[in-house]
């Protein structure tokens, strides 16, 4: 069983006295992380499956009484899927409030609920730990540097879902089985979702745009679709944890895009699923839209399993300059280019050095790539 990165640190806050969030997508092993964080939880458990739904039904209107009679004498709540409940933040704000001696954990698979609801009733009384697919390191701390390195090329094609990375024969069927519908599942539950036809080309649409500057506009005519739906679309998918955006940086500039955005896929494997194209680098045009869309993710978790505040953006101007990915930490901006190939010459942009002369740049390829995503 794969260790992952932030067991450690959910361990250490269940003495907190705070309900412990981990949001996530679907099949990146929420439970399974449960499973492993067992043996440190007071017995008994109570387990609760929000995709049940009689589940649903009995916590659709909670009241204190009927919680405590529910809870009993179990020492820990684990409630998983804890979005498909309905007001879910009212029943966990129930619980805080007149149960005392119980340590609760929820997991979910998307933000409706969890982010819109949640949030207000829950403020300073929930700690959120997002789990990712799998990362480079959590599989370097499994195996070894030497043999996921030699695994790059495949990661870059199937990516990091748990079931993908066990499964080494058959990484097509898992990744297409799960990209056909299984992920989608709490944005098709939606009832006034009435064209998902519309989610399933956005997404093909999004997925050959990786690495660009997503229009709103161009989406909209590509699809068919009116440009608030495009929005309404995006936002759903950026709540499912299955896509999340880059947005522009702009501060000194007359020239720099203020508005523009980049959306990527939380997974290589997934994106490749949606558009049907798993060829090996060699015969593949999209090479470097993989690789920056890998590296900035795996970026994004290392940031996030370290418990790393930086904003993030990409930067361009009208005239075209561009830089790939910035963080801006500290009161310093770091300027990252992705190149697959490390005989490809990168240097920064004349304009944005001039612009911001203290800022630090860096080339990214495959042969420096482990210092940017691994942290030696």
């Amino acid at each position: 069983m794969i260790e992952r990165s932030i067991k450690t640190q959910v361990t250490e806050a269940l003495n907190t006295g705070k309900i412990i969030h981990i949001p996530g997508p679907r099949q990146v092993g929420k439970t399974t992380l449960l499973k492993q964080l067992e043996p440190f939880l007071q017995k008994p458990i109570l387990w609760l499956n929000g995709d049940e739904t009689d589940i649903r039904a009995m916590l659709e209107k909670p009241t204190s009484t009927l919680l405590k009679k529910l809870i009993g004498n179990h020492k820990t709540l684990i409630i998983d899927e804890a979005q498909r409940i309905y007001d879910i933040g009212i029943v966990l704000k129930l619980i805080i409030d007149n149960i005392s001696n119980v340590k609760v954990i929820v997991t979910g698979s998307s933000a409706f609920e969890l982010a819109n609801r949640i949030n207000e009733p829950l403020t300073g009384r929930k700690i959120d730990y997002f789990l990712f697919p799998l990362s480079f390191t959590e599989m370097v701390e499994n195996t070894n540097l030497l043999e996921e390195s030699r695994l790059l090329e495949h990661r870059l094609v199937y990516g990091y879902y748990p079931e993908v990375v066990t499964s080494s024969e058959s990484e097509k069927e898992v990744l297409k089985r799960l990209s056909d519908a299984y992920l989608y599942k709490d944005i098709f539950a939606i009832e006034y979702l009435k064209k998902p036809v519309i989610i399933e080309k956005l997404l093909q649409a999004l997925a050959f745009q990786i690495g660009n500057e997503v229009s709103y506009t161009e989406l909209s005519q590509l699809i068919g679709a009116d440009k608030e739906t495009i929005e309404r679309y995006i936002r759903y998918l950026e709540q499912a944890y299955i896509i999340y955006r880059l947005d522009s940086y702009s501060k000194n500039l007359r020239n720099e895009i203020k508005r523009g955005k980049k959306i990527y896929f939380y997974d290589n494997g997934i994106r490749n699923a949606i558009i049907r194209n798993f060829n090996p680098l060699t015969l593949r045009q999209d090479t470097g839209a993989l690789w920056e869309n890998f590296l900035i993710t795996e970026r994004l978790k290392r940031n996030q399993y370290e418990g790393k505040w930086i904003n993030k953006y990409f930067w361009r101007t009208m005239a075209q300059h561009e830089i790939d990915y910035i963080e801006e930490t500290e009161g310093v901006l770091y300027a990252f280019e992705f190149k697959w190939n490390p005989k490809r010459q990168v240097s920064l942009p004349e304009i944005f050095k001039k612009a911001y002369p203290d800022s630090v740049f860096q080339s990214i390829n495959k042969e420096n790539y482990q210092d940017f995503i691994y942290g030696f």
